[in-house]
């Protein structure tokens, strides 16, 4: 029955979404926009499909291999250093363990327990787990917040990979004439639809997801088809 009464107040709350939730984000929109906005800019300059389609096969897979490692060595170092931060205090609860006591006492007073109750928390849970009420407590470290490497770097892989599809299918399919419009068209339709569905699972609002995801596409895009009309390249 508690268990039940955990999963319930989780199933109302979304922090416990947020690690693979940023990562997927991130993967999907940098997915649409670096592979979509790449695509316009070739398509800008060029009247030719094949150009179109090998630039945006490369965008693809290096920017899906990319997210992956950066994401992966971004959250590996959080991750050595929430690791370095639970041996130090492993080490001070052996060399003083009173100081520590007395640490963890005031984060629970600074919370607003009262002094005398702040100690007898502080007491009662270093006697059940001391290491873990201090990494929990006065670290800031607890399951929904721990740096999972492999989870966000497979995450933003596939995201990308996701995001990245869609233009590549518009860079094989859809007319030349008008490429970058379609590529344009479609790119911001899916990060509306993206921003929406992001909103709904986080629990924050739609209008001001739509509003930033359709705001900054359209910068990047339209920047980026800027530079291939200014270039003037014909890369036929």
């Amino acid at each position: 029955m508690q268990e039940e009464n955990i999963e319930e107040y989780l199933a109302k709350h979304y922090i416990h979404k947020s690690n693979w939730l940023r990562a997927a984000v991130l993967g999907a929109n940098d997915g649409i926009l670096s592979t979509a906005s790449l695509a316009i800019g070739v398509a800008a300059a060029s009247s030719s499909r094949d150009a179109v389609v090998l630039a945006t096969v490369a965008g693809l897979v290096a920017g899906a291999l990319s997210m992956a490692a950066g994401e992966y060595v971004s959250v590996s170092s959080q991750t050595d250093v929430e690791k370095a931060d639970i041996e130090r205090e492993k080490q001070e609860l052996i060399d003083m363990p009173e100081i520590e006591l007395q640490r963890l006492a005031e984060i629970y007073e600074q919370r607003g327990l009262k002094k005398d109750t702040a100690l007898i928390v502080a007491k009662e849970l270093t006697a059940h787990d001391a290491l873990g009420a201090h990494v929990r407590d006065e670290l800031g470290i607890n399951d929904i917040s721990q740096a999972k490497p492999l989870q966000a770097a497979f995450a933003s892989g596939a995201a990308f990979t996701a995001g990245g599809v869609l233009p590549l299918i518009v860079a094989l399919f859809f007319p030349e004439e008008g490429m970058q419009y379609y590529l344009y068209g479609s790119a911001i339709m899916v990060l509306i639809l993206l921003g929406v569905i992001a909103a709904k699972i986080g629990g924050s609002s739609i209008p001001k997801a739509i509003f930033r995801v359709t705001f900054w596409g359209t910068v990047a895009m339209g920047l980026t088809s800027l530079v291939g009309h200014w270039f003037g390249v014909n890369l036929v």
